[in-house]
């Protein structure tokens, strides 16, 4: 049973909400659920206090917590000044992405059949035995390669960030030109991959990524600041039946 300012949240309605809070175990949905009705209560009670609609017939909950932050929060915007020195603080933030000029050969092999992911690693190091010891490549890909690049000699063309699957990307774009020399595991299976060129990812002007920057400077304190305010409105309510630790609450970040 908790209580905020003689307002009683029983556990149905804990247990109710628990289930919008996806955690490791049971006890952290449920902390998690507490905590959200709570800030939920003293939110209403706060809006309530200052005669802001708090009907669900007439406002939703998104929409009163909308109107309570405009009505109580002053939230600074980011000046130019500001974006430009976040810019040159984090220039590796705004690069392009860097090109890359791939070939591979694709042994297909379901992620769920071991026998075959097995089977395609072994033939991925005998491929890359063979194309160390003067083998060509694209002799090799019309021969094994699942992919229709393999009409291609393997090619793949030039590619950037974010045309490939997350795990085939990971290595290609970390990796230096040339024939790499293990496989790479992916959801299709392994592939054996000859890197020919890598074009490095080129700062974008300030100018480009500006708007970018403010509207991110800005939401980093619209965060901030929401988050003093509801650190504020609980210090100030009498909550009882729950221990509110504020520095350490997912929802407080």
């Amino acid at each position: 049973m908790i209580r905020v300012n003689q307002t009683t949240i029983n556990e149905q309605a804990v247990m109710a909400e628990a289930q919008y809070h996806p955690a490791s175990t049971k006890r952290s949905a449920i902390l998690k659920a507490a905590e959200s009705l709570i800030i939920g209560e003293v939110l209403r009670q706060r809006a309530k206090t200052l005669g802001i609609e708090t009907s669900t017939h007439t406002a939703s909950e998104e929409q009163l917590f909308d109107d309570l932050i405009n009505h109580e929060v002053s939230i600074p915007t980011a000046t130019t000044k500001e974006c430009e020195q976040y810019y040159k603080q984090n220039p590796h933030r705004f690069e392009s992405s860097p090109l890359l000029e791939v070939s591979h050969i694709l042994l297909a092999a379901p992620v769920d059949d071991d026998k075959a992911r097995i089977e395609a690693k072994v033939l991925s190091e005998d491929i890359i035995k063979q194309l160390q010891q003067g083998s060509h490549f694209a002799d090799l890909a019309r021969q094994y390669s699942a992919c229709p690049s393999k009409q291609t000699q393997g090619s793949l063309g030039q590619i950037s960030r974010g045309q490939t699957v997350a795990e085939f990307e990971r290595q290609i774009f970390t990796a230096e030109p040339g024939l790499m020399p293990q496989g790479i595991e992916s959801r299709y299976g392994i592939h054996v991959v000859y890197i020919h060129r890598k074009i490095a990812g080129q700062i974008l002007p300030f100018d480009k990524v500006k708007q970018r920057i403010r509207e991110y400077l800005n939401e980093k304190v619209r965060r901030k600041a929401i988050a003093q305010y509801i650190h504020m409105l609980i210090t100030q309510a009498d909550i009882q039946g729950y221990d509110f630790n504020l520095s350490d609450s997912p929802l407080m970040q």
